[in-house]
């Protein structure tokens, strides 16, 4: 799967309510699913017959009757018994500032360092730093370098790759590093000084076996493998090795045939299946450098975590948003604004989340006789809200999607060390329906890990729950995201951390006690 295709957003009012918006795909490197389009079953609407078998059969028909993804539920239920989550031990404050890193890998002479000069060139070399897996090949020794052009340079094990995992961590941590020069004639990298290399936003890690370790691997944001024609590369080899390294014809042949193309064809080529990318011949595709630069501009252009997390989406921010949350952070904003405006903030999660929905096409006439191509929802779908703050979310998500079922889920934290569900209850038919999870703070996640667990314990498939809240801790979509890589997470800020106490900073406070109005002041 190359790159995800970006949708434009849509609008729909339904009986003079709004009702849905389609917000843009986000394009991504590491997610490896493309648009959904799925194909839902309605729901069926009950006889008269039905109508006498009690509550169940009332609540289905208000659910059928009305329309996109709305449908009616109230509460009760419950199953004890979760295990116990993972306690997340951060509680420091700290910036989680992260790189974007790229993988280029392909064939030797294939094109790969063109490939990464033309992003470099048009994202400007400040933003950029470029590894080149070639530094960190193995000193030969003495019995080598006597018999050096028996030596295979292309295979895996000829190149340090420990000290190339120690040198990718620091520069992801934004800390400069040294990266040794190594000397093509003499097979030494202390020949000449190291290269001092800063951190930067963007690092490319190029290289003929960077994909092949799954270490090195799992550092990458996006993979892009540069396919060029075999005798291409093998020219492309002849002119580089009798130039550079001052060899002859005939050497170059002998080790082409003897190393190179069989390790190319045994542990290169294997790899390509690891791509998000390919391209073929390389840097002469001068349409799949331009997309992949369009792309990384935009991973640029989010939220740190959005570039490690493609799972994770915040709504964009305007002066309106800002104002919004400063008056709710405001600790001297009374009761009656505090409500009123996280509630404006709730409603524009919830129209964010219904966008990430899977939908189908649909063809509608006009009042003009004409036909308008549109879009169908999905309608099969049901709220579940964390109580108590989550409850502050239903209204919201009523007054998007009408007679909606909402579920609820309680769990009490004993201190910081542990949850411990209380009471649940949810549809009964709820592994069938997508699941918008309502939590306004997402802090140390593990509630959240708690709620979803048993979710999934319900049947509900991961990559139908999508999680909304108002605030997100980087420690909590950390948390989250590693546990349930498919859910999607949709909040309008992150935040800088948490503080000592486990508690969001800078944060709202007790965001049901100044909803509710159950503080102590």
């Amino acid at each position: 799967m190359p790159l995800n295709l970006c949708g434009t957003g849509v609008m729909v009012v339904i009986d003079g309510d709004l009702q849905f918006i389609c917000d843009t795909v986000q394009p991504t490197a590491s997610d490896q699913s493309s648009l959904v389009i799925a194909d839902p079953t309605s729901d069926a609407v009950p006889s008269s017959k039905a109508l006498q078998m009690g509550s169940k059969a009332v609540e289905d028909l208000i659910e059928a009757s009305s329309g996109a993804h709305f449908s009616g539920f109230h509460l009760d239920n419950a199953e004890p018994g979760i295990s116990q989550v993972e306690q997340t031990n951060t509680s420091t404050t700290e910036n989680v500032k992260q790189p974007f890193v790229i993988g280029v890998a392909g064939g030797a002479a294939s094109g790969k360092t063109t490939v990464c000069d033309m992003i470099i060139e048009q994202l400007h070399d400040q933003r950029v730093v470029l590894v080149n897996q070639d530094s960190f090949y193995h000193n030969l020794n003495t019995d080598e370098l006597k018999r050096v052009y028996e030596y295979n340079f292309d295979h895996p094990d000829a190149f340090d790759t420990e000290q190339l995992l120690h040198i990718m961590e620091r520069l992801k941590h934004f800390q400069a590093v040294d990266i040794p020069k190594y000397d093509l004639k003499s097979y030494k990298n202390d020949v000449f000084p190291a290269r001092r290399v800063n951190p930067s936003d963007v690092i490319i890690l190029e290289g003929i076996l960077i994909f092949h370790d799954p270490r090195v691997r799992d550092l990458m944001n996006m993979k892009i493998f540069v396919d060029t024609d075999a005798d291409v590369r093998l020219a492309r080899r002849i002119r580089r090795d009798t130039v550079e390294k001052g060899r002859d014809i005939g050497t170059v042949l002998d080790q082409y045939s003897k190393f190179v193309k069989p390790a190319f064809d045994d542990f290169i080529l294997p790899t390509k299946k690891y791509a998000d990318i390919i391209i073929p011949r390389g840097g002469d595709n001068h349409v799949a450098i331009d997309l992949i630069v369009q792309h990384i501009r935009t991973k640029l252009g989010q939220h740190d975590l959005c570039k490690i997390y493609p799972n994770l989406y915040v709504i964009q921010s305007t002066f309106q948003i800002r104002g919004m949350h400063t008056l709710i952070r405001d600790s001297q904003t009374t009761k009656h604004d505090f409500v009123f405006y996280a509630d404006r903030l709730i409603r524009l999660v919830v129209e964010h989340g219904l966008g990430h929905l899977p939908f189908t096409e649909k063809q509608v006439i006009t009042p003009t006789g004409s036909v308008y191509t549109g879009v169908d929802f999905c309608k099969r779908l049901c709220g579940v809200s964390v109580i108590r703050s989550g409850e502050s979310m239903e209204n919201a998500l009523r007054a998007c999607c009408k007679g909606i079922k909402i579920g609820k889920i309680l769990i009490h934290r004993e201190g910081d060390n542990g949850q411990q569900l209380i009471y649940e209850k949810l549809p009964n038919d709820i592994s069938d329906r997508h699941v918008l999870l309502l939590d306004p703070i997402l802090g140390t996640g593990n509630s959240a890990v708690q709620a979803i667990s048993l979710l999934i314990k319900k049947g509900v498939p991961e990559s139908n729950i999508i999680f909304l809240n108002l605030i997100s801790a980087p420690q909590g979509v950390h948390v989250v995201c590693k546990h349930f890589p498919r859910i999607k997470i949709v909040t309008s800020e992150i935040e800088i951390g948490l503080n000592k106490d486990y508690r969001v900073i800078p944060g709202i406070g007790e965001f049901g006690d100044r909803y509710f109005g159950t503080d102590d002041e």
